[in-house]
């Protein structure tokens, strides 16, 4: 496939690796272009022309737009920061968690197996969309109403998926666990399909589809034939969504389907019918190429180029509103590079306070797991065994997590000078046709050594073990009862996976890593602790008691109270206007 036409599908036709003929427009922008311009690489032109049109006017009619109450949108958004503490998402993820939060609400009858439960698929489109709104997830009196029409076709694609899974025809020990989990990934990619029909991320996908066909041009496989020219597509595509965007398995899962079926988002009947016979064939494979051993090669080689197309981005955004200077903006390379200098030292400017407010929802969330299973479990547990908890031992439990968290976050620094130069020598190599393309290998089949391999294992698990006994003894210390000494434990090394998670995020402008021997020595111990957070972290996620206590108990009677409180200032407001 010529890494051009990549992502073109119907779009554009290009034949025989030229470029398509050029608009009146483009051509008229190009005459104007400064006389010391170069020439765009392909991808940057095409980047550049989607997200003009992404900008361009749409059709003037009159549009009715969705409007809810200001008092009960003012009850929804303070619940949502309350559930942003207790889901542990980022702010990337809080709009499609709070989409999968509603879709398990209301189709809790499918995921269950409780028939006498009904689901009426035709009214949850409105509802969905209203909350979104009064949780502050999509403004006031900007969404059309057509827009509901749209999710309601799209709820129903799925949900004629999940009603007609063949469950029978797979193994026949089908695991309850495994449909489960089916469910919550088909209602996950529904989220993401929803969320794209309310708030289409017309840059985010043009970037991403950028840098894989970049990098894609510029990683080679040695030896070539172990990998077909699909699979290295597809592992760029989605090391390019984990590194510029750190998006999730489900968006992916998503961008996948979108990527090998283009009828997926406006799909006939007999597609559908069709693809929900072969549903578990599509889950399993793209369940494959998620977790495939060599998608850690792809993410290393991406996450050393992200800085440029992150930056991209942000010029992207400057010509928002004058999108049509954009090409004479980056063809003149002296006004290109104070761009990107200008961006790279806001970004850095601005680093530490985003990493902050990552650092603290992150801590949050374990802190307020930690609250829960202190007083739910803990304190139980301790009285049960005939154990008690100082007032020492409640604070170490409290404390010694979050001081876990901080000791890491602390060797954090900023890149060093020298970084710029790199990052702009190196966003110029993307963006400029005739720039000299630096050539990523993945060498594939390499000689593994047994005994050295077996060196390392032991090294790690004597290092996993060592750090975690060194914790118990820590809390044994404190007096803390047995029956708490390995939650809080686990604890820690949760803490520890989200202080690494932050850390990562803090070289997102840093082109070339250099660690210094403190950071190797941190890394030695602080890795295997954070190997078992991530597990933990993970089954947090999907075991989630404190959201499931929210969604079960708080969330539908809230629901319910704050759809009366709209309806009640509806009522107040016609009595109102009754008054003469």
């Amino acid at each position: 496939m010529n890494s051009m036409t990549l992502f073109e599908k119907k779009e554009i036709p290009v034949e025989n690796g030229e470029l398509p003929v050029k608009t009146l427009e483009e051509e008229n922008n190009r005459q104007k272009e400064p006389a010391n311009s170069e020439p765009l690489s392909y991808p940057i032109d095409r980047l550049i022309r989607k997200y003009r049109e992404s900008l361009a006017p749409r059709s003037r009619s009159e549009v009715a737009t969705i409007h809810v109450d200001e008092i009960a949108s003012k009850i929804a958004f303070f619940y949502e920061k309350v559930r942003k503490i207790i889901d542990w998402k980022e702010d990337n993820l809080l709009r499609r968690n709070a989409i999968v939060r509603i879709l398990k609400r209301n189709l809790v009858s499918e995921i269950s197996s409780l028939k006498f439960i009904k689901v009426d698929i035709n009214k949850v489109a409105e509802p969905l969309v209203l909350e979104l709104i009064r949780g502050g997830h999509l403004p006031n009196d900007e969404v059309p109403e057509e827009k509901i029409t749209e999710v309601d076709k799209v709820l129903k694609k799925y949900f004629y998926i999940l009603q007609n899974a063949p469950f029978s025809t797979t193994n026949s020990n089908f695991l309850a666990k495994k449909k489960i989990n089916f469910f919550e990934w088909i209602l996950e990619v529904a989220a993401c399909e929803i969320e794209e029909v309310l708030a289409f991320p017309a840059k985010e996908n043009a970037l991403i589809e950028t840098m894989t066909v970049l990098m894609n041009e510029r990683i080679k496989i040695i030896p070539a034939d172990r990998l077909t020219e699909e699979e290295k597509i597809i592992q760029t595509y989605i090391a390019a969504h984990r590194t510029l965007y750190d998006l999730d398995d489900a968006i992916i899962a998503y961008h996948l389907l979108k990527y090998r079926y283009q009828e997926w988002t406006n799909p006939s009947e007999d597609f559908v019918k069709e693809k929900t016979r072969d549903i578990f064939t599509i889950w399993d494979g793209i369940q494959d190429d998620l977790v495939r051993p060599i998608r850690k090669e792809f993410f290393g080689i991406c996450e050393r180029t992200d800085t440029s197309f992150t930056l991209l981005g942000d010029v992207l955004d400057y010509f928002q509103k004058e999108p049509e200077k954009l090409t004479s903006a980056i063809t003149d390379r002296n006004n290109f590079k104070e761009l990107l200098s200008k961006f790279y030292r806001k970004r850095l400017a601005t680093l530490k306070n985003r990493l902050f407010k990552i650092a603290v929802f992150s801590s949050l969330s374990v802190f307020v797991s930690n609250w829960f299973t202190y007083f739910i479990v803990e304190v139980p547990l301790a009285y049960l065994f005939l154990e008690r908890f100082s007032l020492l031992a409640a604070i170490v439990d409290f404390i010694l997590p979050t001081l876990a968290m901080f000791i890491i976050l602390i060797v954090i620094k900023p890149p060093p000078a020298s970084n710029l130069e790199k990052v702009i020598e190196l966003t110029n190599s993307f963006v400029y046709k005739n720039e000299e393309k630096k050539i990523y290998e993945i060498k594939l089949g390499k000689k593994r050594r047994p005994l050295t391999n077996f060196i390392i294992a032991i090294i790690y698990l004597v290092v996993a073990l060592t750090f975690f006994s060194f914790v118990a003894w820590v809390f044994y210390l404190a007096r803390i009862p047995v029956t708490s000494i390995v939650l809080d434990t686990l604890m820690i090394a949760i803490n520890i996976f989200a202080a690494l998670v932050v850390r990562n995020k803090s070289r997102e402008l840093t082109v070339e890593e250099k660690s210094s021997f403190g950071e190797f020595l941190l890394d030695i111990i602080s890795i295997p602790a954070a190997e078992v957070g991530s597990w933990l972290g993970n089954k947090w996620r999907e075991y989630n008691i404190v959201g499931v206590f929210f969604n079960v108990v708080v969330e539908t009677p809230f629901v319910s109270v704050v759809e009366f409180v709209e309806d009640w200032r509806n009522f107040l407001k016609e009595k109102k206007a009754e008054i003469h």
